[in-house]
């Protein structure tokens, strides 16, 4: 399917979802299985989702729009003589110069060159999201002539040699492509390396490639540019009935700013001499190496971080907050009652969000507190694949989750709840630089190896810990 397809059907589907939500808004009222706060809840909900839709909705009818026109263009100069030329993509000094529109535009058309087995569709829509937006945390304009450098010929040229080269000899081009990026988007960050090309930079894309990281798929994943990702939270507003002629109560909500801190996070990848004179295909692997690396890293952090120079883990922080924390009934024990009592103790408005977060080796506590026939607690078929739904809602296995002991004293199990109140904020752009020679810990003697050297930025946490609910031994 081609790109203009996926977004005309993007447009349509974001109109029915508008419409569905304007008809429940419409009927939104209690009734015998839903009172007035699960109904001043649903409400919030539609307008927050509204408001989102109409910002997508924007961005992909004027994408749309563009590539419309130049769908038209390729037409007309195929029936008639007219010899339309491509627009030149701008020079690397030139990107400096161009106003946001020119530069979004430009990294558009760069974007939609790339072969589908290199950029697909899904992630040229991200990274075509992330350019469109503005805010305090993230500046779309920045990515966008990020691309538009590291995706130059000279910066992946140089690129290449950068980190395949001990003593690169660069072109004028590519050192100018080098320069141009270095002054222009990092400043100090990256003097002595290489930013890492947009279309394989883990950092922009990994939201399509985290199946290894559960928290990950289930997290509010925020790219952003600067160093810190704040938001504003609030329990809503609280209202109230007054007698008649008399002044409203006062109903102000209170406001948090929670804040989520990017941590660097840094991997180092050493090869022999032999293999980079050897694997000629070696600087094709790099994005694929680099990718499954950050992810591994970001799916144990997500877990169990302990929040020091590195993310919060959604078990760490909310063992640190005694009102999410549910005890197991018998010390020592995990049975089939714990799972009713924490899913009893998560508020009524996260449930219909919320997704179990376990060990496989909780899971298969689980799987064994039923004996399969109907009248069984839990009716799971011991030969399944494993556990996919508990009270409806979906099951996450990760093997970063702690393990079930059976001991008595402290230990986590298991999380359940809304994973959007936890926030994922990572910096776009990763770095990589070459060491050039590695050295013998024991005689300092060179060992005939190199090393790639990347690191990147970015933290984690829950924003609101009361979307879920922590089963834990105690």
């Amino acid at each position: 399917m081609k790109y203009a397809d996926t977004l005309r059907a993007r447009v349509e589907a974001l109109h029915a979802e508008r419409d569905a939500l304007r008809a429940e808004a419409d009927t939104l009222t209690p009734d015998e299985t839903r009172d007035a706060a699960a109904c001043d809840a649903r409400a919030d909900e539609i307008v927050a989702r509204a408001t989102a839709i109409k910002d997508e909705l924007a961005a992909a009818e004027a994408r749309l729009a563009e590539l419309e026109e130049l769908e038209e263009a390729r037409v007309a100069a195929a029936s008639a003589p007219t010899f339309i030329r491509k627009p030149d993509a701008p020079a690397v000094t030139d990107v400096r110069t161009l106003t946001r529109g020119e530069a979004r535009s430009a990294a558009m058309r760069k974007l939609d060159e790339q072969p589908d087995h290199l950029v697909s569709d899904a992630n040229k829509a991200h990274i075509e999201k992330l350019m469109s937006q503005r805010s305090k945390d993230i500046d779309g304009d920045q990515i966008a002539r990020r691309l538009l450098i590291t995706e130059s010929d000279a910066y992946r040229s140089a690129f290449v040699k950068g980190v395949t080269q001990t003593s690169p000899a660069f072109t004028a081009e590519e050192a100018r492509a080098i320069d141009e990026f270095r002054t222009m988007l990092v400043g100090t960050d990256n003097v002595g390396g290489f930013g890492v090309p947009v279309v394989i930079d883990p950092t922009i894309i990994i939201t399509s490639g985290a199946a290894d990281a559960p928290v990950l798929r289930l997290a509010r994943v925020e790219t952003i540019t600067t160093d810190e990702w704040r938001g504003v939270s609030s329990q809503g507003v609280t209202w109230s009935f007054d007698a008649e002629n008399s002044a409203v109560s006062n109903d102000t909500p209170t406001l948090a700013q929670p804040n989520v801190v990017a941590h660097k996070a840094q991997g180092f990848i050493p090869y022999s001499i032999e293999v980079g004179m050897d694997y000629p295909s070696l600087a094709a692997e790099l994005g694929r190496l680099l990718d499954q690396g950050y992810v591994d890293l970001l799916a144990s952090a997500t877990v169990t971080g302990t929040g020091t120079a590195q993310p919060w883990g959604i078990f760490t922080a909310l063992d640190a907050n005694t009102n999410v924390e549910v005890v197991v009934t018998t010390d020592g024990a995990f049975g089939a009652v714990d799972i009713d009592k924490v899913w009893a103790a998560l508020p009524e408005r996260y449930r219909s969000r919320a997704t179990w977060l376990m060990n496989v080796d909780v899971e298969n506590e689980i799987r064994a507190f039923g004996s399969g026939t109907a009248t069984s607690r839990f009716t799971v078929d011991q030969t399944a694949g494993g556990i996919s739904r508990l009270n409806g809602r979906p099951v996450a296995i990760t093997d970063y989750a702690p393990l079930f002991t059976g001991t008595t004293g402290a230990s986590n199990i298991l999380v359940v709840g809304d994973f959007s109140n936890y926030v994922i904020a990572q910096r776009a752009g990763m770095n990589l630089e070459l060491i050039p020679h590695l050295f013998d810990v024991t005689n300092n003697r060179p060992t005939g190896t190199r090393g790639w050297f990347a690191w990147a930025r970015v933290g984690g946490d829950s924003v609101n810990d009361l979307g879920f609910r922590l089963l834990q031994n105690q």
